[in-house]
């Protein structure tokens, strides 16, 4: 018996970061191949049983699951974000979820024939949209300005507000009465709100507190977090059913904007947490269905998630967006974004089980209608998402553009080279003078500290997709690699190699782990650079030929010519690094620097 558990957890584990890593080879919404192995696990072949390898806990685990998830969602919200997009967050909130909660409950009605009280339960639960789905697809698509950020507070604080929202249907139903019903949902939210906000202010107060004191170890930074977030969560919830969502992502978002002490390690820690608990929960939901629910299979369900799609999210945007100074673009694509994820799953799931011990009858058909429409948003979201972007043109899914950390002389003339290949290009430097002279020559150029917090949030990149650092301090370069990691990816930040990288004393080279990868060649140092531009040593444009490729460069212009990037005939970008030289087709264009020749 023991070994059965076993073997259970084991599928569930490794089928569940297989698909995440599968999601990430095919650029597929990893959320699609996690409710496939769910269903392929549980109602198509039998072999998963979540309820019997988890029993009671199994309704716990997952209010915690979501719990620590919004947690994470909310550290990703910076109250600095709402100066520009505040009231358009708050319309979506409020103007937009009742929208999304009548029309929804309306449609239900239409096409499943459900009466009063299923409907708007139904309606209620999928409001929500989430972090789960909504920031995967965000990073994908990568929309610039304010639709972006709107869209991923949206999503975030729209998972606690649609779960409250349910709950309170939920003990309505229960009253049977609508007379009774309106002072229980007035109580509720207002109690729902002042118990959620307070507990989670509380909860970031105290862990300010403790770090700013240094009364917890470094090592324990992260564990402690995960208590406070449990913590704070059971606390909300005994207070007033379901306010413990709200407290977590009031928790996340108070210690995201605080600037008291630093939660680097914090973040880390959630984020790679988040990724497991989302790959065991989806699958666990998707294999609790019952087979035969027509979940794949069922007309009517298709054409409810259809109305969704096409009249529920652009009524609901269309409302919230009245008078805004949102583009016509931005308006399009914001109702072309609402999947839904795990909140709504785990939701259901839960007063399904209450109903059934409850003995009501008539929600029979409330977790396989979520079900669908999570598998039917997420399907048709995620793969039009980045299509829809290209075409409104809100984002460029696939940035080549460089972020290029100094902005001295070799360092502008690199830039221009780049943009006048069509590349985007932003330069950022703490020296006024060579923002200037930068600007003088047409190139985006931004005054201040990369290691600034507030800079990273203010710089333009859109269209941006990697880091290149070139400023002679060698420890701000590699500060600079680990500032941007989260942003653009270990694989695309880079540094110039410091001078101790050419030696051989392996004692004073910088570990990999605390530093971008190294540009050019290991010899490429600032001061090695700075000394060839000084002596005649330009940024050099060819195209690849059959008569001319990379071997032959230093053949037509020396021994020192040094090969910096390629650019692909479709406009990629690919940069040479110490520990991987390039390589480049015919139609292929090298950017190189050589020396100065008549």
């Amino acid at each position: 018996m023991t070994e059965h558990y076993v073997i259970g957890l084991v599928f569930i584990v490794v089928f569940g970061i297989g698909a995440q890593w599968l999601a990430w080879r095919l650029h597929l919404p990893s959320i699609l191949l996690l409710l496939l192995v769910g269903l392929l696990g549980g109602p198509i072949t039998g072999f998963l049983k979540p309820d019997e390898l988890f029993g009671e806990v199994l309704v716990p685990f997952v209010s915690v699951a979501v719990a620590v998830i919004l947690f994470e969602g909310g550290l990703s919200l910076r109250l600095r974000e709402l100066r520009q997009v505040g009231g358009l967050v708050r319309n979506l909130i409020t103007i937009g979820v009742l929208v999304t909660w009548g029309l929804g409950a309306l449609a239900a009605h239409l096409v499943f024939g459900m009466g009063a009280a299923p409907a708007l339960l139904l309606g209620a639960i999928l409001v929500v949209t989430g972090p789960t789905v909504i920031i995967p697809l965000l990073r994908q698509v990568r929309p610039a300005g304010r639709v972006g950020s709107a869209i991923k507070w949206e999503g975030i604080v729209n998972d606690p507000v649609g779960a409250i929202l349910a709950v309170l249907t939920f003990e309505v139903i229960l009253l049977g009465g609508a007379q009774s019903g309106a002072s229980v949902v007035l109580v509720g939210v207002t109690k729902a709100i002042l118990v959620g906000g307070g507990m989670g202010l509380v909860g970031a107060a105290v862990m300010v507190l403790l770090l700013k004191k240094y009364l917890i170890p470094d090592f324990l930074h992260s564990p402690v977090a995960l208590m406070m977030v449990i913590l704070g969560y059971a606390a909300a919830n005994a207070l007033q059913t379901e306010s413990g969502l709200l407290a977590v992502t009031v928790m996340g978002i108070a210690l995201a904007s605080q600037r008291y002490v630093s939660i680097k390690q914090i973040l880390e820690f959630k984020e790679n947490l988040r990724v497991i608990l989302i790959s065991v929960l989806f699958i666990i939901l998707a294999a609790r269905l019952p087979a035969g629910d027509g979940i794949l299979t069922g007309a009517a369900g298709w054409v409810f998630v259809l109305v969704l799609i096409l009249i529920v999210r652009p009524a609901a945007v269309l409302a919230a967006t009245f008078r805004t100074a949102l583009k016509r673009s931005e308006r399009f694509f914001l109702a072309w974004m609402a999947p839904r994820g795990i909140v709504a799953a785990a939701v259901s799931s839960v007063f399904a089980l209450r109903l059934a011990e409850r003995d009501i009858a008539g929600y029979e058909a409330l977790v396989p209608v979520t079900f669908q429409v999570i598998i039917g948003t997420v399907a048709v979201y995620g793969v039009s998402a980045s299509f829809v972007a290209r075409r409104l043109k809100v984002a460029r899914p696939n940035p080549q553009g460089i972020l290029i950390v100094g902005a001295h002389l070799w360092a502008r003339a690199i830039a221009e080279t780049l943009q006048r290949e069509g590349l985007q290009v932003v330069l950022v430097d703490s020296n006024w003078s060579n923002v200037s002279a930068a600007r003088s020559t047409g190139l985006a150029a931004t005054y201040g500290n990369i290691l600034s917090e507030d800079l990273a949030y203010d710089l333009p990149l859109d269209g941006i997709g990697r880091l290149i650092a070139v400023t002679p301090n060698d420890e701000v370069n590699s500060l600079a690699a680990l500032h941007f990691l989260d942003v653009f990816g270990s694989s695309e930040v880079y540094q110039l190699p410091p001078a101790v990288a050419a030696g051989k004393s392996k004692q004073q080279r910088v570990s990999p782990d605390l530093r971008g990868r190294y540009l050019f060649s290991r010899d490429a140092t600032f001061q090695n650079l700075n000394s060839r531009f000084r002596s005649g040593t330009v940024v050099k444009r060819n195209t690849i030929t059959e008569e001319f490729n990379i071997d032959q460069l230093r053949s037509r212009y020396g021994q020192t010519a040094l090969p910096l990037f390629v650019i692909t005939e479709s406009g990629g970008l690919r940069v040479s690094t110490a520990d991987s030289p390039l390589s480049a087709r015919p139609g292929q264009v090298l950017i190189s620097l050589v020396e100065e020749r008549e």
